[in-house]
């Protein structure tokens, strides 16, 4: 049953291709929207402040910025048919899962260190090419 159920959840997710992402990125998320009949694409760039569920058929994710010096959070499912894309923008190196924290600080306060996100994109990019397929592509 436990093995079922791990498979399905590999199933669901295999499914959509997403980069990795963890608590501290900064993304942005190309969304859906419908309005009457017209249906546009609508970008959300923010941090991420939570992930629930990372191994479940239904993660979602807590994405929160500050527009007009208002704070705006969202908590979307990420395998959600209504989302196009999660484009990974930055990543910064912090010490917990769940960044709560953040939402009673400045971003100054925050003092998030923002890696080079170059090295993750260009992994994430290059095709999987195995031993074997070499040997092939020689004979």
């Amino acid at each position: 049953m436990q093995k079922e159920i791990i498979e399905f959840n590999q199933l669901q997710r295999s499914q959509k291709k997403l980069p990795q992402f963890q608590a501290g990125d900064v993304v942005k998320i190309h969304r859906k929207i419908k309005e009457g009949e017209k249906e546009r694409i609508q970008i959300f760039e923010g941090v991420i402040i939570a992930i629930k569920g990372k191994q479940s058929s239904s993660p979602m994710i807590t994405v929160r910025k500050v527009s007009s010096g208002v704070g705006v959070e969202l908590i979307l499912p990420i395998l959600s048919p209504n989302i196009e894309k999660i484009e990974l923008i930055k990543r910064a190196k912090v010490r917990r899962a769940k960044l709560y924290h953040i939402r009673n600080v400045s971003a100054k306060k925050s003092r998030m260190k923002y890696k080079d996100i170059s090295e993750y994109i260009a992994k994430a990019e290059e095709p999987a090419v195995s031993e074997e397929t070499e040997e092939k592509k020689s004979e």
